[in-house]
């Protein structure tokens, strides 16, 4: 099926294709107006080395960088992920969902820390709230090593929470999927109607009419099929009349003409007439005359002397 035909399917049928088409509209503009729009909030916080270890730096803690540091900010970034800080950070009044990890291409210890959700002002609010938890829960670590406050490792905010982005990659997607299915399923139906319609190869020819764009409505009414008439009967064969068995079909008889007596026969003859002549064969039909007498002449019997 190429797609002219397709076109041409979809024209007949458009009595099926547009309400499919008004239903798809129906339920984008409902995903639309349903599906809420997300907002998401970020900040950038990095650890720092203890006031005591950059004393070697002037106090420049920016100087004194480990590698240690970015253990801890993965370890950090773990626990404020637990379901402990979910808890608590909920019961702080933070709303939405949150997530802390170590930022991409990252080439210190340096954090980030996400919040995401429905209503914007929440959304910053939460953002403020996770970033002092942060800060909150690196002192705690630390205290209950017993470490001293000025070898304990410090936080810094590098970006502040930022003002709330919408997020609408997910209502696009949302908006195409349902598209996309509403499309698929009004050419289902469109195409299972015309499927119905047909009766078999060979026996639908599309109507002119619904080519032309006319629809059902103007349409003949087909005529009603009517049952062949039946085949008249054909006049028996005429049956051979029986042959009596007391007929008997003509035979060849061979019948011997005998010469007459050679008394009878005259010298004129000659020596040719006395030899004696094979018998000719003549055909006879059956007769219920009396047989012809082999001495009889028609009446007449020779006398002696002749």
């Amino acid at each position: 099926m190429d797609l002219a035909e397709i076109w041409r399917v979809m024209r007949r049928r458009w009595y099926v294709l547009i309400p499919g088409l008004v239903i798809t509209a129906v339920l984008a503009a409902a995903v639309h107006f349903l599906v809420p729009v997300e907002y998401q909030s970020q900040s950038t916080v990095t650890l720092l080395n203890s006031k005591k270890a950059t004393e070697a730096f002037d106090g420049n803690p920016f100087l004194s960088t480990q590698t240690s540091l970015t253990g801890m900010a993965d370890g950090l970034a773990r626990n404020l992920n637990s379901d402990g800080a979910v808890a608590d950070l909920k019961a702080l009044g933070l709303t939405g969902k949150h997530e802390a990890k170590i930022a991409d291409n990252a080439l210190g210890p340096f954090m980030w820390l996400t919040v995401t959700g429905t209503d914007r002002a929440a959304v910053l609010e939460s953002d403020e709230i996770l970033t002092k938890y942060a800060q909150k829960r690196l002192d705690e670590f630390q205290t209950q090593q017993t470490v001293r406050p000025e070898a304990m490792i410090r936080m810094a905010t590098i970006v502040p929470p930022q003002e709330p982005q919408a997020q609408t990659k997910s209502r696009i997607q949302f908006l195409v999927m349902a598209g996309a299915l509403g499309f698929v399923l009004s050419l289902v139906a469109t195409f299972f109607v015309e499927a119905r319609k047909r009766r078999g190869p060979g026996k639908h020819r599309p109507d002119p009419a619904e080519d032309q764009g006319e629809g059902p409505e103007a349409r003949a009414p087909e005529p009603e099929e009517r049952p062949a008439a039946p085949a008249p009967a054909r006049a028996p064969a005429p049956v051979p009349a029986p042959v009596s068995r007391t007929e008997e079909p003509a035979v060849e008889r061979t019948l011997g003409i005998r010469r007459p007596p050679s008394w009878a026969r005259s010298d004129a003859d000659g020596p040719a007439a006395a030899q004696p002549e094979a018998p000719q064969s003549v055909m006879a039909a059956p007769t219920t005359a009396e047989p012809l007498d082999e001495e009889s002449t028609h009446g007449h019997r020779p006398h002696p002397g002749q």
